[in-house]
C-alpha cells in the first residue's frame, strides 16, 4: 500500500491549511486512516483518525479546531485544519491501517506516508 500526501505548507497563525491522503495500491480494506505529526524534538503523536464507519478520534490539543474526513471510493482521507497555532508546526504523518492483497493471500498491513512539512508562523 502506497500513501501519498499533499497539502502541507507555511501558514500564519490563524490560518488554514488542507492536507490530503491518498492510498493506493493492493488494497482489500482500510480499517482506520489518518494523521499523527512529530514537531522537532518530541515524539510522534495522534492528531485524528477515522475509521472505515466513520468514527473520529482527536487529539484534544486539535479538537475544535481540525476536521477529519475521508472519500472511500477514493481511499482517501482530509486533514481540515483551521486556526493553525505555532505549536501545530510538525511533519504531519499519514496512517493506514488495513490489509491487503500479498502473495494470493490477504495480510494486515500498517503503513506510514512519508510525510508533509506544516509550518505556522507567529
Amino acid at each position: 500500500v502506497q500513501l501519498q500526501a499533499s497539502g502541507g505548507g507555511l501558514v500564519e497563525a490563524g490560518g488554514y491549511l488542507r492536507l490530503s491522503c491518498a492510498a493506493s495500491g493492493s488494497i482489500f480494506h482500510i480499517s482506520v486512516m489518518g494523521w499523527h505529526r512529530q514537531a522537532p524534538g518530541k515524539q510522534r503523536e495522534l492528531v485524528a483518525v477515522i475509521t472505515s464507519g466513520g468514527s473520529t478520534t482527536y487529539a484534544d490539543s486539535v479538537k475544535g479546531r481540525f476536521t477529519i474526513s475521508s472519500d472511500n471510493a477514493k481511499n482517501t482521507v482530509y486533514l481540515q485544519m483551521n486556526s493553525l497555532k505555532p505549536e501545530d508546526t510538525a511533519v504531519y504523518y499519514c496512517l493506514f491501517v488495513g490489509s491487503a492483497t500479498l502473495a494470493g493471500g490477504v495480510s494486515p498491513t500498517t503503513n506510514w506516508g512519508q510525510g508533509t512539512l506544516v509550518t505556522v508562523s507567529s
